[in-house]
């Protein structure tokens, strides 16, 4: 029997192999794409007003956070880029070389608390990433950084990881289940000498590749023999001991939501799709309209790029579906819905996936990507908000 074709073969969207940073932006269907790498994940209240005007000002008023818990700039314009560099250079919000700014790809925890362990290894890891001027990393290449009691950033793209386990600190090759035991004083030179074996092996051909598909290829290296413990579950939307963590439909805000939110306290970027309002304890619907205030909420189970027409790899709109669709995904399950084979939105395997291969129209797949064999294809957008058991239906 002759399998049906998976949805790249309708047509193969264009691989950059780097993601947008703020000094090398990326163009999409609705203008330049800028990424903000803020320093430990956080905005003072000043920083996050500052961008939420610079937002409306130089572009469309759009703010996305992505899996990396960074900000993304939407509708930039050429003639306008220059000026908004310069503003947020002088929030201390990017790097004032490119190379630096690029390098510094890191995750911290947004649990941490001032000066505890995650913080104090973060903030040296970023600075010996802007000195390690020979280390020429690919574009996708970053480091966790989760040394907190309870590790929770599991599931979060990293290529290498410094994480808890029971009473020791371990630096792990992101796909290893076995580390190198560090200390708080040595994980972050560990980690740039991590990164420097990475390419020694070959990592990196042609300025391109990630450490998961090293490890696969050849192990981890000799040294690494403690084998790492089981993590915590990400956080749910709500109270935590630092503030109130708050969920944003798709990881987008407006820039009217942001400077709403900045009045409320500082900001925590995190790489759940929530922001993390320092001190917050009452956020309530009244003041964020448009935000996800409540675990339950259905949109929690859904995901989605920005598809057509902001995106210029998609072949069709992605998020009105997805909103429409959200009620009928069962409780602990995700729908994700891409606008072209990459998976841009959700990377890894989600229970339901749903493609686009053609404006509204659209292949489903069960326990894969984005790119994977799909199950059904050419489903109309209109016969899913339909019959919506569609879904779910040979699962």
């Amino acid at each position: 029997m002759t399998k049906a074709p998976g949805p790249a073969a309708a047509s193969d969207p264009k691989v950059y192999g780097w993601c947008p940073g703020a000094l090398r932006p990326m163009m999409s269907g609705d203008g330049l794409v800028l990424r903000i790498r803020a320093p430990q994940g956080r905005l003072s209240q000043d920083q996050a007003r500052a961008i939420a005007s610079l937002s409306e000002r130089f572009g469309n008023g759009l703010i996305d956070l992505s899996a990396r818990a960074n900000l993304q700039l939407r509708g930039i314009t050429a003639d306008s880029y220059p000026a908004l560099i310069s503003a947020l250079q002088d929030l201390d919000l990017v790097d004032h070389d490119s190379a630096a700014e690029a390098r510094r790809n890191v995750i911290l925890t947004p649990l941490w608390q001032p000066e505890d362990i995650s913080h104090r290894i973060a903030t040296q890891l970023e600075q010996a990433l802007r000195d390690a001027q020979d280390l020429s990393l690919p574009g996708k290449f970053g480091f966790v950084v989760d040394a907190g009691e309870s590790p929770r950033l599991r599931d979060c793209a990293g290529d290498i990881r410094i994480e808890a386990s029971d009473a020791e600190l371990l630096l792990l090759a992101d796909g290893a289940d076995y580390g190198k035991v560090v200390s708080a004083k040595t994980a972050a030179k560990a980690a740039l000498d991590l990164a420097r074996w990475f390419l020694q092996q070959g990592g990196a051909p042609e300025g391109r590749g990630r450490m998961q598909p090293l490890i696969a290829r050849r192990g981890p290296p000799m040294s690494h023999i403690t084998p790492r413990r089981t993590c915590t579950p990400s956080p749910m939307i709500g109270h935590c001991a630092i503030g109130q963590l708050v969920g944003l439909e798709f990881g987008q805000i407006t820039a009217q939501a942001l400077a709403t939110l900045a009045e409320q306290g500082a900001l925590r970027l995190t790489p759940w799709r929530m922001l993390l309002v320092e001190g917050a304890r009452d956020l309530t619907a009244r003041h964020l309209p448009g935000l996800i205030l409540d675990a339950r909420d259905p949109r929690l189970r859904v995901s989605a790029c920005t598809g057509a027409p902001g995106c210029l790899q998609a072949l069709s709109a992605t998020r009105d579906l997805a909103r429409d669709l959200a009620r009928f995904v069962p409780e602990g399950q995700l729908l994700h819905v891409s606008g072209c084979a990459k998976g841009c939105a959700h990377p890894g395997p989600a229970p339901l996936v749903l493609t686009a291969t053609a404006p509204d129209t659209f292949a489903l797949i069960h326990h894969g990507k984005a790119g994977d064999q799909p199950l059904r294809v050419s489903l109309r957008a209109d016969a899913l908000r339909a019959a919506p058991q569609i879904l779910t239906e040979g699962s």
